[in-house]
């Protein structure tokens, strides 16, 4: 049989109880298959930052690396500033471990009514690729004068033609696998920002190239994000910067329902290191505790997870169950309408992963 080792960071907030749906429909849904799952838990969180003042401890990554996978609840606590915990954990295991993609889904699920009029399941069908190791997020810059009334942060962002080409390349890879529209939309700002955007805006038009059957169009982050809400059902595959990814990825989740249903993950495709899977939602301080977190988001990212292990037909009938779950709209959190608590619905799923 074979044994996969995956770490677990339950984090902050909701994260703690949408990771232990997680959990229990991974374990139900191995049993069906030939393999197994072996959890080991890290308690790096906010609290331990206020416990000993560090997210993780020195020698974190280096555990994490002995790991086939990571799987991550939320960071985030109102009370610590967010670049601590950004900057204490998601982005050193980003960068060390070259996830150099993040892959975020944004599906308009049967049962689920989006908040843009007129849209039917499946009308919203697309994936947005977040370049996740440089760009805007690359942290180069400093500080002069601090404290004073001249105060100056310089912010730069950090484009290369290697990490532009890599994660284009990939997009139109799964665009040519998706075997929907077969069209990747590029996301610049190169009419505001004329290097590092030039650098992305370059490697998209040589990479292209390489791919005569995919379409593609470029497009201004403001105006993708106009188009997202104007016109969701023409976009397939999307490919954007660090940052534009992040926030055009918000407003593809809202238009499929629920940020309750947006999964992600961290992939290093090449296999090197361990990929990190994670829910887009956050740690959602204002509802930890209260047991009515969307564990779906949670758990197709475990689904993610398997089939980056290649447990495909497992990762299948997790999305199968979810999708019975939400057609039936009986047993769903109060974000989709509903009254249901955060272990009822996991407890559902394994249900109907059973049937």
């Amino acid at each position: 049989m074979v044994q996969n080792n995956i770490a677990v960071i339950r984090g902050d907030g909701i994260g703690i109880e949408v990771v232990e749906e997680g959990i229990k429909v991974l374990e139900a849904v191995s049993e069906n298959y030939s393999f197994n799952l072996s959890f080991k838990e890290f308690p790096w969180s906010s609290r331990y930052y206020m416990d000993n003042g560090v997210m993780m401890p020195s020698d974190g990554l280096n555990t994490l690396s002995s790991f086939e996978a990571i799987f991550l609840g939320a960071v985030g606590h109102p009370d610590i500033q967010d670049h601590i915990t950004l900057n204490g954990l998601l982005l050193p295991i980003r960068r060390s471990f070259d996830q150099y993609v993040c892959e975020r889904p944004s599906v308009l699920y049967q049962g689920i009514e989006s908040p843009l009029a007129g849209k039917k399941p499946f009308d919203i069908d697309m994936v947005v690729i977040r370049e996740n190791t440089e760009g805007e997020y690359a942290n180069v810059g400093g500080f002069q004068y601090m404290d004073f009334p001249e105060e100056i942060g310089i912010q730069t962002g950090v484009f290369t033609r290697k990490g532009c080409e890599r994660v284009i390349r990939y997009s139109f890879e799964l665009a040519r696998k998706r075997n929907k529209k077969k069209h990747l939309t590029s996301i610049t700002k190169s009419n505001a920002q004329g290097y590092g955007m030039l650098v992305w805006d370059r490697a998209f038009e040589r990479v292209s190239a390489e791919y005569p059957d995919i379409s593609t169009s470029s497009l201004l982050v403001d105006a993708a994000a106009m188009d997202f809400i104007r016109k969701p059902e023409d976009f397939d595959v999307v490919v954007g910067s660090n940052l534009f990814g992040d926030i055009l990825t918000d407003i593809a989740a809202i238009i499929t329902g629920s940020m309750g249903l947006a999964s992600s993950a961290n992939l290093d495709p090449e296999g090197r290191y361990p990929s990190m899977f994670e829910p887009v939602h956050g740690s959602a301080p204002d509802i930890m505790g209260k047991g009515i977190a969307n564990p779906m988001a949670q758990i197709l990212t475990g689904a993610m997870l398997l089939k980056h292990l290649g447990h495909t037909d497992a990762a299948t009938d997790i999305e199968k169950a979810v999708l019975s779950i939400l057609s039936q709209g009986e047993i769903v959190t109060p974000d989709l309408g509903g009254s249901s608590s955060t272990s009822s619905v996991g407890d559902a799923i394994v249900a109907e992963l059973g049937k």
